[in-house]
């Protein structure tokens, strides 16, 4: 199995040098490239075709989002698992809508951050759990289109109870536990939920589940 590959785009080089140094520990990963700025971190990952890129929402030259809305429109293939702090509540609407793959906060401990560089790589979405009352607030004051309620008739009523679940933040254990299912049949049924709705990972789920008004009144 290849390492994953990782770019490190961030504007303090000691928070860089932190990350280099836990990642580097880790022998399934590969830290391929380093940026500081907007500018070179999209020409870095362009360059070096990462499979993740930890990208930080306030750099030099745009940001983050920036980098992520100029990779995407250059076809990158790099999934942006987006290094937040608490006060970035202005950026989650833009960039779940951009398509980025989770959002991390810095202060995440880190077995947190190298699940979450897996899980990303490996396809999946990642929010930290303090990252989704952001999310809610974000999607719960915006209009919701009546299409993504009708889009819901597409579920059988277990799927309907966990894109709830997984919307409300839970993670498969935890949505297991409050359904009496197996987390295997979490997996499953949550898989489904984004082959029939269309969606990306698990963080679009959970903006779809606000968005379409599925925890109004929960």
């Amino acid at each position: 199995m290849s390492a994953v590959r990782v770019v490190l785009a961030d504007d303090e080089a000691l928070v860089r040098a932190g990350l280099r140094m836990l990642l580097d520990g880790e022998p399934d990963v590969d830290v391929v490239g380093e940026a500081s700025d907007t500018g070179s971190a999209v020409r870095t990952v362009l360059g070096t075709a990462p499979d993740v890129v930890l990208m930080d929402v306030r750099m030099p030259g745009g940001g983050g989002i920036a980098a992520a809305t100029e990779l995407a429109a250059a076809g990158s293939a790099a999934r942006v698992l987006v290094l937040t702090t608490f006060d970035d509540d202005e950026v989650v609407d833009a960039a779940l809508r951009l398509g980025v793959a989770g959002f991390l906060l810095k202060t995440s401990p880190p077995e947190q951050l190298l699940d979450a560089v897996r899980r990303v790589a490996a396809g999946g979405g990642q929010l930290d759990p303090a990252v989704v009352p952001r999310v809610i607030a974000a999607y719960g004051a915006a209009p919701r289109p009546s299409e993504r309620s009708a889009a819901l008739a597409r579920l059988t009523p277990r799927e309907t109870d966990v894109l709830r679940e997984v919307g409300r933040g839970l993670s498969n254990a935890e949505v297991a536990a409050a359904l009496h299912l197996g987390e295997t049949t979490v997996k499953t049924h949550l898989g489904r939920v984004l082959d029939k709705l269309d969606l990306r990972d698990r963080a679009r789920a959970i903006a779809f589940a606000h968005e379409s008004g599925l925890l109004r009144g929960t």
